[in-house]
């Protein structure tokens, strides 16, 4: 006899839930890092140091990782006291496993609610996608600030042209 909860269409609609949760908190998220980061680098910019392009680049890499464990600690913490999973470092292994789609299947939730790993897998596809989109969007203004310091360094160089003719 099937519990309320074993029905398809509430596993299917709890996991479609928390995936749109998830895409809408990692792009909550990815705004407040993308604005942080733009008036970091406005500054920057002005005197650039290796250093100080380095440091922001990191402190970017960092929030972006704070931000996926964030919204994977969430899912597993709703997954621990739903009763999907009891013990709370397995849920958060299952959450982990799924949303980076390692899919090892160590620990599962119940039968009735197997869709939800494949639905958390969707939510890592699309914020991991987000984060690259992000880090290339970094990489690129980082690029451009080291090519025109390359490009000053070797019109520097370069001995004045004679005016000889």
């Amino acid at each position: 006899m099937a519990t309320a909860l074993s029905y398809p269409m509430i596993e299917f609609a709890s996991g479609v839930f928390w995936l749109i949760s998830i895409i809408f908190v990692h792009g909550v998220g990815v705004r407040a890092i993308a604005r942080w980061y733009n008036r970091r680098w406005a500054q920057v910019a002005r005197a650039p140091r290796a250093w100080s392009v380095n440091l922001l680049f990191a402190a970017v890499i960092a929030s972006l990782v704070v931000l996926h464990l964030v919204e994977t600690l969430a899912c597993a913490v709703l997954i621990k006291y739903a009763g999907l999973i009891p013990i709370f470092r397995d849920a958060y292994y299952f959450t982990l496993e799924s949303y980076t789609t390692l899919g090892t299947g160590i620990v599962n939730p119940p039968d009735d609610w197997r869709l939800l790993g494949p639905l958390i897998g969707v939510a890592g596809l699309f914020t991991f996608g987000w984060t690259s989109s992000l880090l290339v969007g970094v990489m690129t203004e980082i690029s451009r600030l080291d090519r025109a310091r390359a490009v000053r360094e070797v019109r520097e160089e370069q001995p004045p042209a004679s005016s000889e003719g």
